[in-house]
Order: structure tokens, then C-alpha cells, then sequence
């Protein structure tokens, strides 16, 4: 369902303008074959992810895991190094790209970066599968609170649970950091392919956030406004995302007059483009601070949208 919401999201909200007029957005452009609607995206690389990896967790204990986790991480780095063509770990040299041109097409391929490339493509959903299943073996620990007896060895039962569960999270995160750093000597801590090191560098950070989110939280009990702004959008996580880009793409729809171009035609901008450039750029300062105005704006209406369903008890689940 996720994927399927996912693809949904991309080819929303199916019409475009050309020629002036609203005309259906086809899944293949019938002018040029190399343009379409992307497959991939953030929702189908979670929903590709959590698949696999709920049946590794499903079928495998958690000791067997990381075994099986470390193979899949040396194994993507082998084939990144032995199936890429001139710089392995460049958009142009990854191999998942040639692969992903093979099945997907490059018309439901994205573009943003200037040449037909998926950040999240097929090949590099392996090592973002193992990243899932850290996250789970990170969960399960969580829940024993903090007992290592079910991985490697066994604390003194004299350790209060918080301290075994903090300690044992933050030498964790900080061990897979080095790891990390080391291994992107080698292989490049690289988001746009995925790289095993930086699989171990984000979930080496992920693990040292959590583990400073509950002793701050949980074990100091602070619990004020600013824990519970970031707890709205805990609650309706997925609503929030997917509201996040249909409103844009709704907006845009909308054609605001901007003036005539240089051969006299009428240009048009859209709702957000208009705030924009009337409000959030004109402020004084570098460009930088009017884009982060503008970010900050969009980020409030979608908590204020968020809090109106938590004080209703509205939660949007899959």
C-alpha cells in the first residue's frame, strides 16, 4: 500500500498544463519516450525495504542478522567495485543506473540531478534493506531494555536498565560511526547510491539521537513544548508526508499572471511560487535567509494541520 501510495504521489494529480490547456499526464509522454511518470521514490524505497527486511527479521534471530547483514553490505561493495564503469561510485559509473535503465526505463526514471539517475533505485534498496533491519535489531533492544544476553553477552544484572540500555546504544552509535569512517576510505559515505559505510554512518547517528531522545526524555522526564511540537508529526507521520508534496502539486495548478516573457507571451507562477517571491524574498539579507523563511512557513502550516488532528484524536494509518 505504501508503494502503491507512493507511486500514486508521483504521477498526482495526473493533468498538467501544455499549450494552455489542462492535458492528462500520460505514464509514457507520447512526444518523447524518454519523458514519463517516475516508479521509484522515498515511500517505495520504505515500502521495498520494510518488505525484505520484515522477512529477514521474520525467518532469521538477531545474531544471524548481522551476519546476514554484513555479507549484504561487502557484497553491494563488491559489485559496486566490479560491475561500475570508469568512477564506480559516480551517478554515471554506479552500476545500479544501467540496471535501472534495463527495467524501470529511462522514462520512469528521475532526472533532477541532469542525467537519467534513481537515488532510489533498485540495486541500492539492498544496503537500505540492512538499514531497516538495524533499525529493528536497535527496536528489539530497546524493548528488553537494554539486555544484551539475546546477542553476545551478559551484563551484571546489578546495572539499572536505563544505564544498560543507554550504554549499551551510545558505544553501539559510536562504534558504528568509526566503522563508518573507516570503510569510506574505501567506499564513500555516498547517499545518492546507498553506500554500505553510509548505511553505517546514518544508522550510527540515528542510534546516538535515540539514545540522547530517551535519556533526555525518558530517564531526565523533560517533557515540554519542544517535545511536544515534534510530537504531532510523530503521530500522523505518513498523512504529513504525503500532504507535504499533493499540496504543492495541487497549487501548481493554479496560474497566477507573472508578466510577459521576451517573445511577448504571457508567463504565469503559482500560489507558492507568488509567496514566495513576494514575501519570503524580500526580506533583507542573503537569498539564503528568504528560502529559509519559506521553509519555515510551510513547516508551520504543516504542524498547525498536524496538532488540529492530534487534539481531535484523528490518526491517518496504512
Amino acid at each position: 500500500m505504501i508503494f502503491l501510495i507512493g507511486l500514486g504521489l508521483n504521477w498526482f494529480p495526473f493533468v498538467q498544463w501544455s499549450d494552455g490547456a489542462l492535458q492528462f499526464r500520460e505514464w509514457v509522454s507520447s512526444t518523447d519516450p524518454d519523458k514519463g511518470v517516475r516508479i521509484l521514490g522515498v515511500l517505495q524505497r520504505i515500502a521495498i525495504a520494510y518488505f525484505f527486511a520484515s522477512i529477514l527479521a521474520y525467518y532469521f534471530k538477531p545474531r544471524t542478522l548481522i551476519y546476514i547483514s554484513a555479507a549484504i553490505l561487502t557484497g553491494y561493495w563488491g559489485l559496486c567495485a566490479w560491475l561500475g564503469t570508469g568512477d564506480p561510485y559516480s551517478l554515471e559509473g554506479w552500476f545500479g543506473t544501467a540496471i535501472d535503465k534495463q527495467i524501470l526505463g529511462v522514462a520512469h526514471m528521475y532526472k533532477g540531478e541532469g542525467v537519467p539517475f534513481d537515488p532510489e533505485g533498485l540495486m541500492s534498496a539492498m544496503p537500505a534493506v540492512i538499514q531497516v533491519v538495524f533499525g529493528y535489531l536497535a527496536g528489539v533492544f530497546i524493548k528488553k531494555q537494554g539486555s544484551v544476553e539475546w546477542l553476545w553477552t551478559r551484563v551484571p544484572a546489578s546495572h539499572e536498565p536505563h544505564f544498560k540500555l543507554l550504554s549499551g546504544m551510545f558505544v553501539t552509535g559510536f562504534i558504528l560511526l568509526v566503522l563508518a569512517w573507516t570503510w569510506s576510505l574505501g567506499f564513500p559515505i555516498n547517499k545518492k547510491i546507498w553506500t554500505s559505510s553510509y548505511v553505517l554512518y546514518t544508522t550510527g547517528l540515528g542510534i546516538l539521537t535515540i539514545g540522547t531522545m530517551i535519556w533526555y526524555i525518558e530517564v531526565q522526564g523533560v517533557k515540554n513544548w519542544l517535545t511536544k511540537f515534534f510530537d504531532v508529526f510523530g503521530k500522523n507521520p505518513l498523512f504529513i508526508f504525503v500532504l507535504s508534496g499533493l499540496l504543492p502539486k495541487t497549487l501548481g495548478l493554479i496560474r497566477i499572471p507573472n508578466g510577459v516573457n521576451e517573445l511577448g507571451e504571457e508567463k504565469f507562477t503559482t500560489p507558492l511560487s507568488w509567496f514566495y517571491q513576494n514575501v519570503c524574498a524580500k526580506l533583507p539579507g542573503p537569498p539564503e535567509l528568504g528560502s529559509f523563511a519559506y521553509s519555515l512557513c510551510f513547516l508551520a502550516f504543516m504542524w498547525a494541520i498536524c496538532y488540529w488532528l492530534d487534539q481531535r484524536k484523528i490518526y491517518i494509518k496504512v
